[in-house]
């Protein structure tokens, strides 16, 4: 298994144009939230809380968190923050009465039209279409561009 400072360096290398960096920082958090959202729609029969019941966002951001671990405990902490916050914002998007997966759905296709429009400025391929893997490293990408900030360690 490759280290995080080495897919992270390998992730940057089709990430250096400031338009490309800069859709990536509005396009990855979303395109993490709306993936949380659609399979948050997977309620599962176990009840939480009284408010919370267990679905796949929950299930889903479980094996995620699992697979940062094994890269790296302390962005690991800091994804598991975010995906709390994506949690909350699904739970928000439900109690205000819009239909979660057609809100999510909708900003996802957005998000990814975002996403591929950075990289034809860049120039580059998405690092994802070499291996999936990178899928999971962008959001790590960024966590440790406010780690580095923070003068935390990854």
């Amino acid at each position: 298994m490759r280290t995080i400072e080495n897919l992270l360096s390998e992730y940057s290398e089709s990430h250096q144009n400031p338009t490309n960096k800069l859709v990536h920082w509005v396009c990855v958090p979303v395109i993490v939230w709306t993936t949380v959202a659609l399979w948050y729609c997977l309620k599962l029969p176990f009840q939480i809380t009284p408010t919370l019941q267990l679905n796949g966002g929950i299930v889903l951001i479980a094996v995620t968190l699992i697979y940062y671990l094994r890269l790296s405990w302390t962005l690991a902490i800091g994804m598991f923050f975010y995906s709390v916050a994506c949690l909350w914002i699904c739970q928000q998007v439900e109690l205000s009465g819009m239909t979660l997966w057609k809100v999510a759905l909708a900003v996802f296709v957005l998000a990814w039209i975002g996403q591929f429009w950075g990289h034809k400025v860049e120039g580059k391929k998405p690092s994802f279409i070499k291996d999936l893997q990178f899928l999971m490293i962008g959001p790590a990408w960024l966590m440790s561009f406010i780690y580095k900030k923070a003068g935390i360690n990854i």
